[in-house]
């Protein structure tokens, strides 16, 4: 399997438990367009669109990964002081039945005016209303974070 990209929940790399064991600990960050929309990406070889990220090294704080994540698959150098902190949250992984993601959330405080270039292992961008329920997104993405950012809105 070596010279495959590596996938979400693929675990190759980080000192992750043998595949079927222990989370996949992850980290993203939220991107948003000036109409508010959120940039989601989709791996090669996979159908679902989550939030840029990826795993985290040992030892790596989580903002680390989610800055070394967004320059590798997007090009995009974040400053960490430009990323809050939403906090921890866990859904099923996309891309491997049977285990989950635990995912450190960022929201980046700027604002894209377009779709990035795509990097890496990354095959394609995507914008996506927060509202949005579509099937092809990623659990953590669709079931979780997205109520999450709804409920912070709806309390503005």
């Amino acid at each position: 399997m070596s010279g495959e990209p590596e996938e979400p929940g693929d675990e190759r790399r980080g000192g992750e438990a043998p595949a079927g064991r222990g989370p996949i600990r992850i980290a993203a960050v939220i991107l948003r367009n000036a109409a508010g929309e959120v940039l989601t990406v989709r791996k090669r070889h996979t159908g679902a669109f989550m939030f840029p990220g990826g795993k985290r090294e040992p030892g790596e704080a989580a903002v680390d990964t989610a800055r070394r994540e967004i320059a590798e698959e997007l090009g995009l150098h974040l400053h960490a002081e430009d990323l809050t902190p939403l906090g921890a949250m866990s859904a099923p992984a996309a891309n491997e039945p049977g285990r989950r993601v635990e995912c450190e959330v960022f929201e980046w405080g700027g604002r894209l005016d377009r779709l990035p270039e795509v990097r890496a292992e990354i095959a394609q961008a995507r914008f996506y209303p927060v509202a949005s329920a579509a099937a092809e997104l990623a659990p953590l993405t669709r079931d979780v974070v997205f109520p999450y950012l709804l409920g912070i809105h709806q309390e503005d």
